[in-house]
């Protein structure tokens, strides 16, 4: 037995372990004169009593002693004699030396000497091996809460590093799962608790536990630590692949990251859930969904709820409420009305948001009836409609143009207690405004200006143009007035529309009055000035066009050479001589080129005039264009002396500088206008010249056709009276000398020339005796009859000096028939660039 003996040598509380005796305190400590190891190992043991007494429970050694304190406890030492003392582990791994069983008591005595307990002794504990503690010959489990406080002290202390993996291998005990899961419930700081985590996850005991990855996700998310969150996660999904075990930690993982507002991170992970094969719950499914939706990503959540339909995840009531209105909003109204037939067959109440959603996106769509429906059951479930929801569908109908309808909501939402804002009443009025629903937009104007919103300058702008379209010139300027009055400035458009309106209405003054105000209000007048022109021009008021250039002269304001022009064929066409002429001048000081068209039509008007003083202005309205066109006509009256050349060689040159594939047309109306003046003036032989070259140059390629011995033809159905009568004459010249001199005769010669000119020819023909006969658009004989007649004296000199000059006969219905300024030969000439014309 081993025994504990007092002595007054050492000063000091020191306790000395003999053979026979031990000492009751659980502060043993060897004494110094002895160094023997299996004493220090004996020494060891003893003081970790009181661990082994808090692992195995309170009173496991000396249940019924509670040991003294004498006055003399201080001062008591003891010598140890441990020659044969050997260590013994729980597990049953002894020392060199000894047996694995306890054969003597050990006496534990108090500092008076008096023995506390005596009993089997408690073995030491190897760390890693022994799992339970041996008190003599009786096995003591360690509690699970003793080593839980072991654990979590010493994670506490060490925190993380070396020395914590250190510590925790020499925990007294095998720890498990369940101490580890325990203390992790303990430890507050996420560092400790991964620390923890990684040291159990390199145990051969460890097994993956769901609860333990829930409470390290719960301490990093409060620590804030998505990094490491999203480590943790990976690591997650490879104990869950090498396990086969699914963790519901998954859901916390996906909640945390999308509270987050992680969207990269939080998508992935929810990808690496699916691959899995992990279930994701409701919950979480809305939190992701709901995530992408407040970030504008409708897409990304409808995709979710994709992922969550094909998992035949049961939707909740927050899932219809999150996805129906997303759905509707994006467009995806078939999924958000099947979503919403699905809630109520499952007893879910839809709320106002979901009716709201529904009635909004199916109105913008244009789905009016649906939309109506939805509305409509919303009220028989006791829901009262919110301003934005009859807003919505009051805009709705009124774009739809389901004008009607509109009013009813309107007058709905007015009983109802609300009142229209701004925005609606804009919209109502201006699209009854627009439907030339005046009256109802007028009413609901004054109704607007009663609740005290001051109407936008579209409002007034729709009402403005709206009646000034109708013709109501008073209510256009009354509400022009009030619009300037309440300080708003009307637009391009609301001018535009009021000065059209005065100048149809042919209010000169107060449409002048308006363009100096419109000037005023920093708007470039010359458009809208030179549209208030034309207006009078095309109306054919020339004097008010004239009155109203005036106007635009004196207050600065330009015009375009296409109105100048236009302005002037409108002078020219009423006689108005005088007034056209400084205006062909502008035009042309404008750096304006005026074209063969307009040189012909002022020559047309020459042809026609039938006064003297006319004449002369005429003439000078020709001079004035500089065309080169009225230099050709100056040389063609000139004698040989002062052209310095024969007439047909003049009139060659001056038919090569003509570009034809750009004038064809105004050529061939030029030498049509250009034959009747020379047949009335008695110029025959230059008028044969002008058609031989325009012959010539293929301006009237099919006028002349010779069909071998059958049939010759002359076709004038496209000519002027004198172009007519001077082709015919020329053409049946030809044919003379083609059947005189060599000897060819058709069966028959035609005329044709369309019932216009049938009875001119005819009349011209019959006065030397010809053999043709009339019928309703042909003149034809045979070709022997014609050369009998060929051979008589009066048809050479007929056909090789000049025309009768009877004007009964050859000028018949000649003002009639001849060409003016002739819109359908314009048409053939290329379209002029009006915009590019320099403004006057």
């Amino acid at each position: 037995m081993f025994h504990i003996h007092r002595s007054r040598l050492y000063p000091r509380n020191l306790y000395s372990l003999t053979k026979n005796h031990s000492s009751s305190s659980s502060f043993l400590i060897p004494n110094v004169q002895n160094s023997n190891s299996h004493t220090n190992a004996a020494i060891n043991s003893l003081n970790k009593l009181s661990f082994f007494s808090a692992l195995v429970g309170p009173n496991s050694i000396s249940p019924n002693v509670s040991p003294s304190k004498g006055p003399n406890w201080v001062s008591n030492v003891g010598h140890v004699r441990a020659n044969n003392f050997v260590r013994n582990y729980c597990a049953g791994k002894n020392g060199e030396a000894g047996s694995g069983e306890w054969t003597e008591d050990i006496e534990y005595l108090d500092e008076s000497g008096s023995v506390i307990y005596s009993g089997k002794g408690i073995r030491s504990i190897e760390p890693g091996v022994d799992d339970h503690v041996m008190i003599g010959g009786l096995k003591k489990p360690i509690l699970n809460a003793s080593a839980v406080a072991k654990i979590v002290e010493v994670v506490k202390r060490w925190k993380w590093g070396p020395e914590l993996e250190t510590q925790l291998d020499k925990l007294q005990f095998v720890p498990n799962m369940t101490h580890v899961v325990q203390a992790l419930k303990i430890i507050n700081e996420s560092d400790a608790l991964l620390s923890l985590f990684k040291w159990a996850k390199r145990q051969t005991w460890y097994v993956p536990n769901d609860e333990c990855y829930v409470m390290l996700f719960d301490g990093l998310n409060q620590s804030r630590d998505f990094d490491g969150i999203q480590s943790l996660f990976d690591e997650m999904v490879c104990d869950s692949i090498k396990s086969a075990t699914q963790f519901s930690a998954y859901n916390r993982v996906l909640k945390y990251l999308a509270k987050a507002e992680k969207l990269e991170v939080s998508f992935c992970c929810f990808k690496k859930v699916q691959d899995s094969g992990c279930k994701i719950d409701t919950e979480t499914y809305n939190i992701l969904m709901m995530l992408f939706l407040n970030k504008g990503l409708p897409y990304k959540a409808f995709e979710i709820y994709e992922s969550m339909e094909a998992a035949h995840c049961s939707l909740d009531g927050s899932t219809y409420e999150l996805m129906i209105p997303s759905l509707a909003k994006s467009g995806r109204l078939d999924a958000a009305t099947k979503l919403f037939q699905e809630m109520k067959e499952r007893n879910f109440r839809p709320s106002l948001s979901i009716f709201s959603s529904l009635v909004d996106s199916m109105g913008k769509a244009g789905r009016l009836e649906t939309s109506m429906k939805i509305y409509m059951e919303m009220q028989g479930l006791g829901l009262r409609p919110s301003a934005i929801m009859y807003v919505s569908l009051i805009e709705s109908y009124t774009k739809a143009g389901k004008l009607d309808a509109a009013l009813r909501l309107w007058d709905q939402m007015k009983i109802a207690g609300f009142r229209p804002n701004f925005g609606l009443y804009t919209l109502i009025i201006e699209s009854h405004a627009k439907s030339g629903k005046l009256d109802i937009a007028m009413s609901i104007f004054r109704d607007m200006e009663k609740a005290g919103f001051l109407p936008t300058p579209s409002t007034y702008s729709s009402l403005l143009e709206m009646h000034a379209a109708s013709g109501q010139v008073d209510a256009a300027m009354k509400l022009y007035n009030s619009m300037t009055n309440a300080g708003l400035r009307p637009g391009l458009s609301t001018y535009t529309a009021l000065l059209t309106l005065l100048a149809h209405k042919k209010l000169v003054d107060v449409a002048a009055k308006i363009l100096l105000e419109m000037k005023a209000m920093g708007f470039s007048v010359d458009v809208s000035a030179s549209d208030v022109l034309m207006v009078y021009i095309k109306d054919g008021s020339v004097d008010l066009s004239l009155r109203w250039l005036r106007f635009m002269s004196s207050s600065g304001i330009r015009t375009n050479n296409f109105i100048i022009r236009q302005l002037f064929e409108s002078c020219m066409k009423n006689g108005l001589y005088e007034s056209a002429k400084p205006l062909l001048e502008t035009y042309v000081n404008s750096a304006a080129k005026v074209d063969l068209i307009l040189y012909t039509s002022i020559l047309a008007y020459l042809v026609r005039c039938q006064e003297e003083q006319n004449e002369r202005q005429l003439m000078a309205i020709l001079s004035a264009t500089r065309h080169k066109a009225h230099a050709f006509m100056c040389g063609l009256f000139n004698g040989p002396e002062q052209r310095k050349q024969p007439v047909l060689s003049f009139v060659r040159e001056f038919f090569q500088g003509i570009d034809y594939e750009l004038e064809e047309g105004a050529a061939k109306y030029f030498v049509n206008v250009l034959l009747n003046y020379l047949v009335l003036m008695g110029q025959i032989n230059r008028a044969r010249c002008v058609w031989k070259v325009a012959y010539e140059n293929k301006l009237f390629p099919k006028a002349i056709v010779f069909d071998q011995h059958i049939a010759w033809s002359l076709d004038v159905r496209n000519l002027s009276v004198g172009a007519a009568l001077v082709a015919v004459v020329h053409t049946l010249h030809r044919f003379r000398k083609r059947m005189l001199y060599y000897g060819v005769i058709p069966r028959r010669i035609k005329l044709v020339t369309g019932p216009t000119l049938r009875i001119v020819v005819a009349q011209m023909l019959s006065s030397v005796e010809s053999p043709f006969e009339v019928s309703k658009v042909v003149l034809r004989a045979p070709g022997d009859s014609v050369m009998e007649w060929f051979k008589k004296p009066i048809v050479q000199q007929f056909l090789l000096n000049e025309i009768p000059s009877r004007a009964d006969i050859l000028m018949h219905r000649l003002n009639i028939l001849f060409p003016t300024s002739a819109p359908e030969i314009r048409s053939l000439s290329p379209p002029k660039q009006l915009i590019s014309a320099k403004a006057v």
